[in-house]
């Protein structure tokens, strides 16, 4: 038999993801809770689509999280290439996948 435990912060994250930051992800208002990674971002918006397309066509995604591998470029407010890993969500951020 499984038993659910109610952790005390649970309530607290739930009520911030209501009242989260807005960022637009491709054109698409979404809102995140605060503090969550632009990477984070994407893979909670579009589960797998990943951040870019490889030069063959196929879909990348944040690898290392430290931002060395650089699978996580996206452009963040009009400047390209920006670490996705390494950028935490901000209000009215503007955030484009390569496509």
């Amino acid at each position: 038999m499984t038993r659910r435990v109610a952790l005390a912060g649970h309530a607290r994250a739930d009520a911030a993801a209501d009242a989260g930051i807005a960022v637009r992800i491709d054109g698409r208002t979404v809102r995140e809770p605060p503090g969550t990674l632009v990477a984070a971002a994407l893979e909670i918006d579009a589960c797998g689509a990943g951040a870019r397309r490889a030069p063959r066509g196929e879909r990348r995604q944040a690898f290392c999280g430290m931002g060395v591998c650089g699978e996580c470029r996206v452009a963040i407010d009009g400047r390209a290439h920006r670490l996705g890993c390494q950028v935490l969500c901000a209000p009215g951020m503007e955030i484009r996948r390569d496509e």
